[in-house]
């Protein structure tokens, strides 16, 4: 029996728990999939917040094994890729909204949705790392397609105390670019000067309806905000600036107009991270792989068991979670 984190739904009653689930029911669940992962960790993302409480209408199938990122070692495959004893990670693809996801002792996947784990990381790490660090560095690397460079100016990252801004921070200045961190937790700013920034502003300067363009500051932007964190950051964006947009803390809307990009050509740059092609995906790892230390994941992560995945669930939606939040399946 595999212990797992279950969402249930039974009408408009939801029920969330820890309870064992053979392996009957999770191959009944993940039909054709190719790869059995004895998953080591898991972690607790944005996303994962809204469904564990059933905030939002993540899970699109019922029952659900929550938790959209999982990290752990091949137990068994049928893949041509994978051999058991590889030390694999995965984001998104529907896990833990359309699919059996990670937070689990035990997955059953489909191979083509595999990442290897560099080298350099325990599946931990790659855990620390999370979607919320993938998706910053699909974010960075979306900057740099668009050809922004350290030498253009200071880069924006709002909502930089969390997973995704963290990593954005850490992986920008590791680059070379000057990073201004946008948050609303004046304390923290020790924190955000230890991952690189090199400003901190408060994310109450950005977070009220503002002027359809107004004065040029940044050449880029990660923002993980939406709302009209993300309108005034497309005004303030310089001529022929990018904007990476990747989340919605703040609120789906965009209560924006069009001058800034047709003033200004002003890029506004959408970061999906669930379905991204693969090529996309090692990009993005290597990216982290090659600029991200065990050292840096240390600062920006903490650990908790399965159970404790609940109250990390409503600290992240809280906005009480500095960094990331790493769970151990097996504890």
């Amino acid at each position: 029996m595999t212990q797992a984190i279950v969402l249930s739904k039974d009408g408009e009653t939801f029920k969330a728990e820890v309870r064992a689930i053979s392996e009957a029911e999770l191959e009944a669940a993940t039909p054709g999939d190719d790869v059995v992962v004895a998953v080591e960790y898991s972690t607790i993302n944005y996303k994962d917040g809204l469904a564990l409480t059933n905030t939002s209408p993540v899970v699109r199938k019922w029952p659900m094994v929550a938790g959209i990122d999982a990290a752990g070692t091949v137990a068994a495959s049928g893949n041509s890729r994978w051999k058991p004893g590889d030390k694999v990670v995965i984001n998104g693809w529907g896990l833990g909204e359309t699919h059996w996801g990670g937070l689990s002792q035990r997955a059953r996947l489909k191979g083509d949705w595999l990442v290897r784990v560099p080298a350099q990381f325990s599946t931990r790490d790659a855990m620390a790392i999370g979607t919320a660090g993938y998706t910053a560095a699909l974010s960075v690397l979306a900057l740099r397609a668009h050809g922004v460079e350290p030498s253009q100016g200071e880069i924006l990252v709002t909502g930089a105390t969390g997973g995704v801004g963290s990593m954005a921070v850490a992986l920008l200045a590791s680059l070379g670019y000057a990073v201004v961190a946008s948050t609303g937790k004046a304390a923290e700013a020790d924190y955000l000067r230890s991952l690189g920034a090199k400003e901190i502003i408060d994310r109450a300067t950005l977070s009220a309806p503002g002027k359809p363009l107004q004065k040029e500051r940044w050449a880029g932007a990660v923002d993980s905000v939406g709302g009209a964190t993300l309108a005034n950051v497309c005004a303030q964006t310089r001529w022929g600036g990018t904007v990476a947009a990747c989340g919605l803390a703040g609120g789906m809307d965009f209560p924006a107009t069009v001058a800034p990009f047709i003033l200004r050509s002003v890029t506004l740059a959408g970061v999906d991270s669930v379905m991204a092609p693969m090529t996309r995906r090692e990009a993005a790892w290597h990216l982290v792989a090659t600029h991200l230390s065990a050292a840096q994941l240390a600062t920006i992560t903490r650990e908790i068991p399965l159970a404790g995945a609940f109250d990390a669930a409503r600290d992240i939606l809280a906005g009480r979670v500095r960094g990331r939040i790493v769970v151990d399946v097996n504890r």
